[in-house]
């Protein structure tokens, strides 16, 4: 089993104690809902930090999903690409490699 460490980050202004396995994902990954918390903050001023916080889950959310959309339409494309090769690789006269 990894061995965890234990890692104080801030974020909006509060710190969180965490156990991680990685501590330079887990600070990099502060900054950025951090940084996507203060960018919806100055967005929405005057809205409450609860609020802030679900708008900002969201925006990265959706970043995920959009990131995942590409990965996805990536192996189908590479997939396809792949079966198409193999199809002209069998193709009679098409001479293989020994």
């Amino acid at each position: 089993m990894t061995d965890r460490k234990k890692l104080k980050i801030k974020i909006f202004d509060k710190e969180y104690s965490l156990l991680v396995e990685n501590e330079d994902i887990a600070k990099e990954l502060a900054i950025y809902v951090d940084k996507v918390m203060e960018e919806t903050k100055e967005e929405l001023p005057d809205q409450p930090a609860q609020t802030i916080a679900i708008i900002a889950c969201l925006n990265i959310a959706y970043d995920l999903f959009l990131e995942k959309n590409k990965n996805r339409e990536f192996l189908i494309q590479a997939t396809d690409k792949v079966k198409k090769i193999k199809l002209l690789l069998n193709e009679p006269g098409v001479s293989q490699p020994s």
